[in-house]
């Protein structure tokens, strides 16, 4: 163990530039990564308290350990510390009381660096002696739990000036809710942008009409849903949902009376890091925007002045105030541009990585049509995906968020039409000469007429019928109603629900 102490192999970097595989995916969860060695700007002094925290460290740990992992997140005034120590399986263990005045010395000295001193340190060892050390600038957003207050990173720079910050980092600590768009905010913009007739810019080419556009991103998460995959957008209750793999992304609301709200953020948008690194003026996305565009539409970005942009769909138009044109947003929104481009990331799905057929492309096409005409079935998808090797469930349900799908009712079977109404009289409590073990049913075209026949000999007037449908809707009616006119009523009254669903 002794010679293990003096005999550390130490390699420095940071989480963004490990090497790579070959293949460009990066080391997975199990493999060794291969770290890049130290450039020539590396202290040795800073070297020097990376070897003395690592050997502080391996005195803490049990005798049968075999990896270890530190992380440091430090501000002059705040600290997170965990290490963990693998020996079969991962546990955390208290370090020496020492090593943190050791990290701290450490960062001191790294602060002489040219990107100034870390905001995270991570330590990697193993028991055949190699240590790898990384530093964390803030180029990703920090890990849960190792985000301190914006005080913290103020007073941090005090202490030690940066020319620049990532504009993530940047927004968290300046940013001062100024994205920010309460309703009774909204109220008021709105009434000073008329009274001082500022008027949004309409947006001519940008996006596809609201309605297209909606029908496209539920059709793109239904595929991605049905290939199974953790990527792509998605649709949630009463919106739809989308996030690169860049960092860049958006939401899209639709509203009552035929409004929607597009609204989403760029990884490192320039015009964001001029605001908040270099002082400019910044841009005001809701200038012209009616009072309904506030914080319950705006995508979550708004709420850490992330938001890079905001369009609202009104009276059959998209609007905005000073957001950037879509061409510099395509990375924030799915492929909805158009119908084909829609139907060709479809097929794409459907083959992997092969090159779809002209087939499989015309069945994404239809498939693009009837949630653009918001006539999807389920038989709609069997017929693009198969009923094989896909989540067609969860890609239908998808569309069902969306409104794009048409339930045909199927033929309700007689046993079923007498349990539920035989449960419905049972609930009434009042069955006094009616028993209900006794009901029957006959069919008629969308449904059954339910009721408890007359014995023979007798006449009963103002008796009981129900009438259930197929789709399930029951009414309670009565022997003194002609059964003919309320069957034709009640055929109409189906008729005029599908049809809504249209």
């Amino acid at each position: 163990m002794e010679e293990l102490l003096e005999d550390f192999r130490v390699y420095v970097g940071r989480p963004d530039v490990w090497a790579r595989n070959e293949d460009g995916a990066g080391a997975g969860a199990g493999e060794r990564r291969t770290p890049l060695p130290a450039g020539p700007g590396f202290q040795e002094p800073a070297k020097e308290l990376a070897l003395r925290i690592g050997r502080a460290l391996v005195r803490a740990c049990p005798p049968d350990w075999a990896e270890l992992k530190a992380e440091f997140a430090l501000t002059v005034d705040t600290e997170y510390v965990e290490v963990s120590v693998f020996d079969g399986g991962w546990a955390t263990i208290e370090p020496p009381p020492a090593v943190l005045g050791l990290v701290r010395k450490q960062r001191e000295i790294s602060a002489e660096l040219d990107e100034g001193p870390w905001w995270r340190l991570t330590l990697e060892l193993d028991d055949i002696g190699e240590l790898t050390v990384s530093y964390d600038y803030g180029q990703e957003p920090f890990p849960e739990g190792q985000l301190f207050e914006p005080w913290a990173y103020r007073r941090d720079m005090e202490t030690y000036p940066r020319p620049g910050l990532p504009v993530w980092l940047a927004a968290y600590i300046t940013h001062g809710d100024r994205q920010r768009r309460t309703p009774r905010q909204a109220a008021v913009a709105a009434r000073a942008d008329r009274r001082a007739k500022r008027w949004p810019t309409l947006s001519w080419n940008d996006f596809p009409d609201f309605p297209q556009m909606w029908a496209r991103w539920a059709v793109i998460s239904a595929a991605f849903v049905a290939a199974e995959s953790e990527w792509g957008p998605r649709i949630r209750p009463g919106l739809g949902w989308f996030e690169s793999s860049r960092r860049a992304g958006s939401t899209l609301y639709p509203l009552p009376g035929g409004r929607a709200v597009l609204s989403g953020g760029l990884w490192e948008d320039p015009r964001l890091d001029a605001v908040y690194n270099d002082g400019a003026e910044a841009p005001d996305l809701y200038a012209g925007a009616p009072d309904w565009v506030t914080d319950l539409v705006l995508n979550p970005r708004a709420a850490t002045g992330l938001l890079s942009y905001c369009y609202w769909w009104d009276a059959g138009r998209w609007y905005r105030g000073e957001s950037p044109s879509a061409e510099d947003l395509s990375t924030t929104v799915p492929g909805t541009w158009t119908a084909d481009t829609t139907a060709g990331i479809v097929a794409g799905l459907l083959t992997g990585s092969g090159q779809p057929t002209e087939e499989q492309r015309e069945l994404a096409s239809e498939l693009v049509s009837a949630a653009q005409a918001g006539v999807v079935t389920r038989e709609t998808l069997v017929s693009v995906f198969g009923d094989e090797g896909f989540d067609i469930d969860g890609a239908l349900y998808q569309l069902s968020l969306a409104d794009l799908v048409v339930t045909v009712p199927t033929r309700m079977h007689e046993d079923d039409a007498i349990a539920r109404v035989r449960q419905y009289v049972l609930a009434l409590g009042n069955t006094s000469g009616y028993s209900a073990s006794e009901l029957v049913a006959d069919r008629f075209s969308i449904g059954w007429r339910v009721y408890v026949p007359v014995p023979r000999g007798e006449i009963s007037i103002g008796r009981a019928i129900f009438y259930i449908a197929d789709d399930g809707v029951l009414v309670h009616s009565s022997s003194s109603v002609a059964p003919s006119q309320f069957i034709a009523d009640f055929e109409k009254q189906f008729q005029e629900r599908q049809q809504a669903k249209y």
